[in-house]
């Protein structure tokens, strides 16, 4: 218990050793002398509060904020010494606004409690007390054997122990870690390999010794001592024994592992980044202001404290007749009676500092979400997935994105290829109904007749059949057969499993076009020719290398005969072929990859007796080397590759998500540069840059890859750097692989910054999961600071989306990661342009807007209360009644700015979409800039100083306001002096901002005019019934009747009017004047789209009339089919 309160609060201490090490079915020495190493659980936490902290952590980061520090220590004030107004006035508004603020952040975290509830509490089987146990996940512990079987992911980070399988094998996916969603074959110690049943693992005696948990995903160092009859054997463990939680078990039907990481100790969650709380830039704005409004309050404050006590040097003023002080007054500190007064006007003006408008921007974030729920635009049916907000926090961020970096597979792709063309002795074929067919012909031989392939054709299906190393799953019902000894009806349920897409695309197109490739035992290969079958002897496998670009399988054919088919990248294969139709495979290639299609060439060569018996001889030296063994093996690979005969060409689609080309271009319209960064190979990873639009095929694509050394990727970089000076014209794309990026990051940052600024569009490959993270944290941090957002699918991406300013996670095919630990979710990569170009316009405009208004309209609210103490001798008295003060925020100016907040449309939706540009318009947080707050601010001082004066030059006259016309002079006692003058200057205030707001307002519903209109009514209201009943519960009742004979004075209600169009008629000349001289591309499309309205409104009516008139003339007519016609609408 007292172990796992530590680990709420984050005190368990960290682990001592460099190594630990695993007993294997918790099998601990029996002797006294051994201490267990103690080890996380197995629990995934993506959370932030815990039940323990949630109080104190909360409180901490709302205090954080300005305004809410600030009206804390204004609160406490109040109750330390005496005040004008009262601590409620303070207290409660704080009060409300943390707890709403707490609710809100509660409920966001609870939901993450949820989803990591799920994965905590899925169930599992571990092997214990001699059975197979079934558990939940996070109840795993190191050193439990746990059984996975096909298809499950791993709950925990596991060493091998046994599969299915003789030979200890299994084969996993780790699409969710590092986006590759080829097959990886991982491997048993043969000792433990045999162990394959509940009974043999729990008599096994071994221990595991290995690292500690690092984040690095491809490296693992350990060793395996297994105790059999008394002898310890020592096998070394490397990463093809470890099988990574997150990953997939596929094809294999079940497998046995130790867990060795387990919990936030798995390489897949020390990829995650811890996650701090995001802030948005309008936040930071907020905060700025609130410094700037706190200089100004305290400067109204010194200088009213200042003239104060100027003014009290005179005696008549210090004491008058009627306000004499006390011995204890007369006898205390100057200081403390200084300090006092300026607390006292602090307290006086504190309202210029809205804290209310935190309410309001959390309502406002809060209740604004749901929108992006309801938005059925970005709703995907066919996956029944709407888009999903996890923090709402960051709504207006999506207003501000400069850069967009994008995983690419099952983010851009669907991971899904598909067969397209192909290129066989220099003849184009396309696939129809499952046949070659010649480009240009149709497919016109019936479908039952067996088609005819020439010697090329065929020997080309074959090459493409056999030249991979796919694997094939049977989903058998009867029980395991032989790989072979299925009946011709059974391969419909075969499954094929590939190192690469491309390979499994491929051989299921020759499958389509009758010839299958039917399975493989390790050395023997059988394809299925138009319903013949021949086995083919695998001899030899040359793997695949980027640095070769191509990979080969050397067979002996039925005939007895030795061949090597080979097939790689048109530059690996086409500079070594001797014969063939070499010159037009190359225009084909080039064709292909203009559609954006992946190419692959296919070549063959027969090897002689004499020549196969080198080659044997070659490659057997070259794989037992135990020195230079990769060079030697590229030097063989080289001898045997070389005077092929080219056979053809292929042309396979990566298929693309839907509209994620028109999304690219639109965010780059937009202004948005965007960067892929991908797990994948370059190759594929260009290939699929240039098919979504990434890359132009007019741009001139740089490389920085397979950087060496510091020195030569300096030379590199400079090199990069010179081209795109000297080349000003053409847009540069750039290509960085992950081991280049680590040497630019770690020496030339500057100078890899500056190249990366100058090009268009950036693409990394080859890159880890902490390496994406760096990637957006440099960009983040460089001088300009832009605001970043990264979008994700997998597990793998789970870094970056936490380093981004905004992180979107894709409910792809690959897990829930990023979903979980994402600010929002949506279905597909197409959905980000309305996401960012409409939603994230409207949040920003809508939030900028409310932030200024809420300045704004406090600045109205206090410098009348600032001026009044120039005529009330500084002595603190207050202009508003207290109920007034109170309420001003609270209830006579809140709705109106939290419904435009919620509804505002500067411009329609489509117009939004469909000018991807008007994006830029409010990039660099320009709506809330310097220059426009100061705008607000001086236009506050100013409606302020009419409000007061305007009321004092009516009331000041000999003339009262009051409605019978009765004369009052100066000399004689005023019935409703102050409170009539501060309850005027209130209502010309309460009006105008009103109406300040709805002339901002462009887009208007029934809520907007209910709201607008029904906040004024309420004020009116409200005062009459507030001062209009002699309330019982109230003390004094200043108000009383002040209202009703303010608004029964005719003059009241001119002077009213007068003023309120004084405050208004220069904004809208304003308005007016700078719409049709300085108009932005904003104002220019709404004055496109309120012409196009009218027309529209135009062409309705007149056509309807057009509509009437006919049918008068047609009515008039004697025809009986007319008649009988029916009336139009």
């Amino acid at each position: 218990m007292l172990r796992w309160i530590r680990q709420q609060l984050g005190f368990d201490p960290p682990h001592q050793s460099d190594t630990r090490t695993v007993y294997i079915a918790n099998r601990f020495p029996q002797h006294g002398h051994y201490i267990p190493q103690r080890f996380a659980d197995n629990r995934i936490i993506s959370s932030k509060y815990t039940i323990w902290n949630f109080i104190p952590k909360n409180l901490f980061e709302q205090f954080r904020r300005i305004a809410n520090f600030y009206f804390l220590i204004i609160f406490l004030v109040q109750l330390m010494i005496d005040t004008p107004t009262s601590p409620v006035t303070s207290g409660l508004p704080l009060f409300f606004v943390i707890t709403v603020t707490a609710i809100k952040q509660g409920f966001e975290d609870w939901l993450r409690h949820k989803a990591d509830n799920e994965v905590n509490g899925a169930p599992v089987f571990v092997v214990r007390s001699g059975g197979l146990v079934q558990t939940r996940s996070k109840n795993i512990r190191v050193g439990d054997i746990v059984r996975v079987a096909k298809d499950e992911t791993f709950p925990a980070d596991l060493v091998l122990l046994s599969s299915d399988r003789a030979e200890g094998t299994c084969h996993i996916t780790t699409a969710s870690l590092d986006g590759e969603t080829n097959l990886k074959t991982h491997y048993a110690v043969p000792e433990t390999a045999v162990s394959q049943s509940v009974s043999q693992l729990e008599a096994l005696q071994a221990v595991v010794e290995c690292q500690q948990p690092e984040a690095d995903l491809y490296r693992f160092v350990g060793r395996i001592t297994v105790t059999q009859q008394g002898e310890e054997i020592v096998r070394p463990l490397g990463p093809e024994n470890l099988l990574l939680r997150g990953a997939r078990l596929k094809n294999t039907k079940e497998i046995f592992g130790v867990a060795v990481y387990t919990g936030m100790e798995s390489k897949m969650a020390l990829n995650y980044k811890c996650k701090s709380q995001k802030r948005s830039a309008v936040e930071k704005s907020m905060n700025t202001f609130l410094i700037i409004y706190l200089g100004i309050l305290l400067f109204e404050a010194i200088l009213s404290t200042i003239l104060k006590y100027a003014w009290q040097a005179e005696n008549k003023w210090d004491e008058p007749f009627y306000n004499e002080k006390t011995e204890q007054e007369r006898n205390s500190s100057k200081i403390l009676k200084f300090i006092s007064d300026f607390l006292a006007f602090l307290v006086l003006y504190n309202f210029i500092i809205p804290i209310s408008l935190y309410v309001t921007v959390e309502m406002q974030k809060f209740l604004g979400s749901f929108f992006i729920g309801w938005d059925l635009d970005l709703y995907h049916e066919e996956s029944d997935q709407r888009a999903q907000v996890n923090t709402s926090d960051l709504n207006e961020e999506l207003g501000q994105v400069e850069y967009v970096f994008t995983d690419k597979t099952g983010t851009l792709t669907e991971n899904e290829m598909q067969f397209r063309e192909c290129s066989i002795n220099g003849i184009k074929y396309q696939e129809i109904n499952g046949k070659l067919v010649p480009e240009g012909m149709t497919d016109d031989t019936p479908d039952a007749a067996v088609p005819r392939l020439s010697r090329e054709e065929e020997l080309f299906l074959k090459a493409v059949s056999l030249c991979h190393t796919v694997q094939i799953s049977y989903d058998q019902t009867d029980g395991p057969g032989e790989p072979f000894s299925h009946a011709n009806g059974f391969t419909t349920q075969m499954e094929y499993y590939a190192s690469s897409p491309d390979e499994k695309a491929l051989v299921e197109a020759t499958k389509r076009m009758g010839v299958t490739f039917t399975g493989s035992n390790g050395e023997v290969m059988e394809i299925r020719t138009f319903g013949k079958s021949e086995k083919y002897k695998l001899l030899h496998v040359l793997e695949f290398d980027p640095n070769r670009r191509r990979m080969s399988v050397i067979l002996q054919t039925p005939s007895g005969q030795k061949i090597l088919f080979t097939k790689g990248a048109e530059s690996a294969i086409l500079p070594y072929t001797k014969s063939g139709e070499i010159e037009k495979t190359r225009v084909h290639v080039d064709e292909f990859a203009l559609k954006g299609l992946r190419t692959l060439v296919v070549a063959y060569r027969l090897f002689s007796a004499e020549e196969y018996k080198e080659v044997e001889r070659r490659i057997h030296e070259a794989r037992t080397a135990l020195q230079q063994r990769e060079e030697r093996l590229a030097e063989t690979f080289s001898f045997i590759e070389k005077d092929l005969e080219l056979l053809g060409a292929t042309g396979v689609e990566d298929k693309l998500q839907e509209k994620v080309q028109e999304t690219i271009e639109a965010l780059r319209l937009a202004g948005i540069k965007v960067w892929v960064l991908t797990g994948d190979k370059h190759e594929t990873a260009v290939s699929v840059s240039l098919s979504c639009g990434h890359f132009h095929r007019t741009m001139n694509i740089l490389e920085l890859v397979q950087q060496k050394s510091d020195h030569e990727c300096a030379e590199q970089l400079r090199r990069l750097a010179r081209r795109i000076k000297e080349d000003h014209v053409i847009q540069h794309g750039l290509v960085v692989d992950g081991a280049s990026l680590s040497l630019a990051l770690r020496e030339h940052e500057k100078l890899f910054m500056e190249v990366c600024k100058n090009c268009s569009a950036v693409l990394c490959c080859r890159m880890a999961p902490l390496q994406k993270a760096k990637v957006v944290r440099l960009l983040k941090t460089s001088p300009e600071k832009p605001i970043t957002l990264a979008i994700g699918d997998g597990a793998n991406d789970v870094s970056m989306i936490q380093e981004a300013h905004v992180g979107i996670g894709i409910m792809g095919k690959e897990g829930r990661q990023a979903v979980r630990n994402s600010d929002y979710a949506i279905a597909r990569f197409k959905f980000l342009a309305k996401l960012l170009l409409v939603h994230g316009h409207f949040y920003y405009v809508r939030i900028a807007t409310l932030v200024q208004y809420f300045f704004y309209k406090n600045v109205c609210f206090i410098t009348p209360q600032f001026l009044y103490q120039f005529f009330c001798l500084f002595s603190q008295q207050t202009l508003y009644d207290s109920v007034y003060l109170t309420l001003y925020n609270i209830c006579f100016t809140s709705l109106p700015i939290l419904v435009y907040s919620l509804f505002e449309q500067l411009v329609h939706p489509h117009v939004l979409q469909s000018k991807p540009a008007l994006y830029r318009d409010i990039s660099k947080n320009s709506v809330l800039s310097f220059k426009t707050f100061l705008y607000w601010t001086i236009l506050g001082f100013c409606h302020a100083f009419i409000f007061f004066f305007g009321s004092y030059m009516l009331m000041g006259e000999d003339t009262s306001l009051m409605g019978n016309g009765q004369i009052l002079r100066a000399n004689r006692q005023l019935m409703f002096g102050n409170w009539t003058f501060g309850t005027l200057v209130f209502t010309v205030m309460v009006i105008t901002v009103t109406l300040k707001l709805a002339l901002e307002t462009h887009f208007w519903t029934w809520i907007n005019h209910f709201v607008t209109w029904g906040s004024i009514a309420f004020y009116f209201i409200f005062s009459l019934f507030y001062g209009g009943i002699i309330w019982p519960f109230l003390h004094t009742q200043d108000m009383y009747f002040v209202f009703v004979q303010l608004l029964s004075s005719g003059s009241a209600w001119f002077a009213i009017i007068i003023i309120i169009i004084t405050c208004l008629f220069p904004d809208v000349i304003k308005k007016v004047f700078y719409r049709h001289l300085q108009p932005t591309s904003t104002q220019k499309s709404q004055m496109e789209e309120d012409k196009v309205s009218v027309g529209s409104e135009y062409d309705s009516a007149e056509s309807r009339d057009r509509g009437e008139d006919n049918w008068q003339l047609l009515a008039a007519s004697p025809s009986p089919a007319i008649d009988a016609a029916p009336p139009l609408p």
